[in-house]
């Protein structure tokens, strides 16, 4: 992905922010939360910033054709935090409910790898 992002990346970066906030987290430090009810299986937004080349803080890694990829994030979806079990998680750099998610409620992934 080219950095920095492109009209397509900022309009989905903007349908991302009428769904979710950030704010402090009873998981840890500050978390995503939704602003409405998010159905199950409803797209959510993607997780922008720089390629990555190692790991760090807010950097998530997906498996690609040819290996792993890393992301730095730059927009909100870096503030998801762990939870099993999760209510969210990627397709490569896009993420999706799991489950229906409340207006209000944290949303999570399960940061383990397979």
């Amino acid at each position: 992905m080219a950095w920095p992002p492109g009209a397509a990346e900022r309009e989905i970066d903007r349908r991302t922010r009428e769904l979710v906030y950030v704010d402090r987290s009873p998981i840890h430090g500050k978390g995503l939360f939704a602003r409405c009810a998010i159905e199950r299986g409803a797209y959510i937004g993607r997780y922008l910033g720089p390629e990555a080349r190692r790991n760090g803080s807010h950097v998530l890694w997906v498996e690609g054709e040819n290996g792993w990829i890393g992301r730095r994030g730059f927009n909100r979806l870096r503030y998801l935090n762990h939870s099993l079990p999760p209510n969210a998680e990627f397709d490569g750099f896009d993420l999706y409910a799991r489950r229906r998610i409340r207006p209000g409620e944290e949303i999570t992934i399960d940061y383990q790898w397979d």
